[in-house]
């Protein structure tokens, strides 16, 4: 099963200099039957993109808590066996909850597929939705305007032998 892990660039880094995301459980995104059902489309590509979109916003979140890194989003996709990924049924429509899922073990970097990074100019707007977010979670729509913004800017694709040039260690 493809997931799809929020990160940030320190995140990343540590991930580079250990050789795994983290021991389990992670939270990750993925297609699920929720997602599914709430995206209404067979496009397993178009589905996918939605797992990816919602790790977008897993690391927002990530970023709203760590003030001191750069403001790029970045989400790791990795390929693990699908016993390792599991929805919470409970949570199965909540809107904050699709596609999530509870990935147990350790996550090793080798078994990633790609990364996906915000490009330099989405900064501003990437700082901008983390700062908003909480109070777009309290239902401000002029927050959620500034939050739905961060969108507009597409995660740029990167192969994995391309992390050491994305955390700056060039090995």
């Amino acid at each position: 099963m493809r997931v799809y892990v929020p990160l940030t660039l320190p995140g990343l880094a540590e991930a580079h200099k250990t050789g795994e995301l983290g021991s389990g459980p992670l939270v990750a995104y993925a297609v699920t039957p929720a997602l599914r059902e709430w995206y209404l489309s067979d496009d397993i590509e178009e589905l996918e993109y939605a797992a990816l979109s919602r790790a977008a916003l897993g690391s927002l979140r990530l970023l709203a808590t760590e003030p001191g890194a750069p403001r790029r989003r970045v989400v790791v996709a990795v390929d693990v066996p699908d016993r390792m990924a599991v929805a919470d049924p409970d949570r199965g429509l909540d809107p904050a909850a699709l596609g999530e899922v509870r990935v147990s073990g350790t996550v090793r970097l080798v078994k990633a597929a790609s990364v996906h990074v915000d490009a330099g100019d989405a900064e501003t707007d990437v700082a901008a939705a983390a700062s908003a977010l909480a109070a777009a979670d309290g239902g401000d729509d002029d927050a959620q305007f500034v939050v739905d913004g961060a969108e507009d800017h597409e995660l740029l694709w990167f192969a994995t032998q391309e992390i050491p040039g994305l955390v700056g260690t060039g090995d």
